[in-house]
């Protein structure tokens, strides 16, 4: 009986493949190609090709064995989407008793998506959904297409601009969900995708109704997750900004076709804001909220804030984008930040400490304005260090033509450095420097640090009567002799020392000119000089 019950099963089994092998030969599913490209070109607004049709009654699908999708002709002649195949879910039985094509599910496969944005910020897809039907006739309707799965499967979408500006930004492993599919309704989606560079992005949310005038003002709501995302090596910033990171996203995204929002936070490691900078060592937080008026263009950064240990650096302002590039207008704030959670930032920003040297504890303080465009940004205001230690460095044993027989102790304690900073991709300019140490004395003047390193500073010392500087006057008393000696010391703490800063940050090199100070000094104690000669003369 068992071995009757196994026949008979088996018997069924082959019936089955044999009908699901025989059906399709007996049904002209390539009848309904017209129909269909009729419905989707109806609902695209776009003109959609097919290739032969099929039937499989085994997935209960037609497929086709090509798609196109034409773009927009004022974008592109190329198609707008090319997928090798379209599998299309049907109601097997209305299909075959009824001959009624009622599509349940969408699945294409391998399609290449070509998304372009023109200099006005419009996109190519911003009329799908409609033919452009002119304004004097009343906006265009929503299609009635109703589907309950449409998917791609495998995709790459590449997104370039018009004018051409550098290479393409291309998403590849591209697969997307749309369920419920409906024009007039909310529709739940899933994306997921690989970057360039080996990072990954996932979106998922809801969206819809699809706007009937401009699909790209469509409301959506939806967490994004980016992981492994370099602005570099996606397109998005060309390597001559001197911006780069590998950075992990976390957001909320909401809009509403008019005002897009997003709140998130991104850890960036390797992070680089300068050309002139070496990547940061340690990864660096970022919290965020943005607003965008999609239709002006342009957005307002609430609050992002930098965090660095306990505090964080405060960046708000806006940015506009109808522009060639993105421009800038962005105020940074950072308020008594602890130089030693700074520290490890400073390379990210172009900033380079003699080798072997390390700033510990103090303060920073810093207004800057971030202006210009984000591949070309000029960030410039004043800041002040307090109280911090330049350990490892040793300035009084640096100073040419000034040694001091004793130095600062293998560090030098820094009470006040304030300075105006502007900072280009080319170079940084300090004016307006006014820096104190204790056991030297002040300094004065200006300064720059190109892209490279190189230091070109001219300054203005006043040495102190003790301690380091006590010594070095000591000893380049000695050097010059009793009159001119005598001189050097009645000018310390009142005569004016031309300093120059030269060299490379990692390697800089002090020169104090003592002759030009001797000679300034000269002149303003003329008379001194001469009551000294005069008593001379009289003994």
């Amino acid at each position: 009986m068992k071995k009757r019950w196994v026949k008979i099963a088996i018997g069924v089994v082959a019936a089955i493949v044999l009908v699901i092998a025989i059906v399709p030969l007996f049904v002209n599913a390539d009848s309904f190609r017209p129909m269909l490209e009729n419905e989707l070109g109806s609902a695209l607004g776009r003109k959609v090709t097919l290739g032969k049709l099929g039937f499989s009654l085994w997935s209960g699908s037609l497929v086709a064995d090509e798609l196109t999708v034409a773009d927009d002709p004022a974008f592109s002649t190329a198609p707008f989407l090319q997928a090798k195949s379209l599998k299309v879910g049907v109601d097997v039985g209305a299909f075959l008793f009824h001959h009624e094509l009622s599509v349940k599910k969408f699945v294409a496969e391998s399609p290449q998506i070509q998304l372009i944005e023109n200099e006005k910020g419009v996109w190519n897809y911003a009329s799908l959904g409609h033919e452009g039907t002119p304004a004097s006739s009343g906006p265009p309707a929503a299609p009635n297409l109703v589907v309950g799965v449409a998917q791609i499967e495998n995709g790459q979408v590449t997104v370039s601009h018009l004018p051409a500006q550098g290479k393409p930004f291309v998403y590849d492993a591209v697969n997307i969900t749309l369920n419920n599919l409906s024009f007039a309704s909310v529709m739940p989606f899933s994306l997921t995708a690989d970057l360039p560079g080996n990072g990954t992005v996932a979106l998922s949310g809801n969206v819809g109704p699809v706007n009937e005038q401009d699909a790209t003002a469509t409301p959506v709501r939806a967490q994004l997750t980016v992981k492994g995302f370099d602005p570099v090596q996606a397109g998005v910033l060309p390597l001559s900004a001197g911006i780069g990171m590998n950075a992990s996203i976390d957001a909320q995204m909401e809009s509403d076709g008019k005002t897009a929002t997003s709140t998130g936070r991104i850890v960036a490691e390797h992070l680089l804001l300068a050309k002139s900078g070496t990547p940061a060592s340690t990864p660096v937080n970022l919290t965020y909220t943005v607003a965008e008026n999609l239709p002006g263009r342009s957005g307002q950064v609430k609050d992002a804030a930098i965090e660095m240990g306990p505090v964080a650096v405060h960046v708000d302002g806006s940015y506009d984008l109808s522009g060639p590039a993105v421009t800038l207008n962005l105020q940074a704030h950072a308020d008594k930040v602890p130089v030693d959670d700074v520290e490890a930032f400073l390379p990210a920003v172009g900033v380079r400490l003699p080798s072997g040297s390390q700033l510990k504890g103090g303060t920073l303080t810093a207004q800057m304005a971030i202006t210009g465009t984000t591949s070309a940004p000029v960030i410039a205001g004043p800041i002040e260090v307090d109280n911090t230690q330049l350990a490892g460095f040793d300035l009084a044993q640096k100073i040419q033509g000034l040694k001091a027989l004793t130095g600062t102790g293998g560090g030098t304690a820094i009470q006040v450095l304030q300075a105006n900073v502007r900072q280009t991709p080319e170079e940084t300019q300090l004016t307006n420097i006014n820096c104190v140490v204790p056991a030297l004395g002040s300094a004065t003047g200006q300064g720059t640090v190109t892209s490279a390193g190189a230091l070109n500073f001219q300054l203005t010392a006043k040495l102190s009567g003790s301690g380091a500087t006590g010594g070095a006057v000591d000893a380049a008393a000695g050097g010059l002799g009793g009159i001119a000696g005598s001189l050097l010391h009645a000018t310390v703490g009142n005569a004016s020392v031309p300093v120059t800063i030269t060299g490379t940050t990692s390697n800089p090199v002090i020169r104090a000119d003592v002759a030009a100070m001797l000679k300034g000094a000269g002149s303003a104690t003329k008379k001194g000089l001469g009551g000294l000669l005069g008593g001379l003369v009289k003994k």
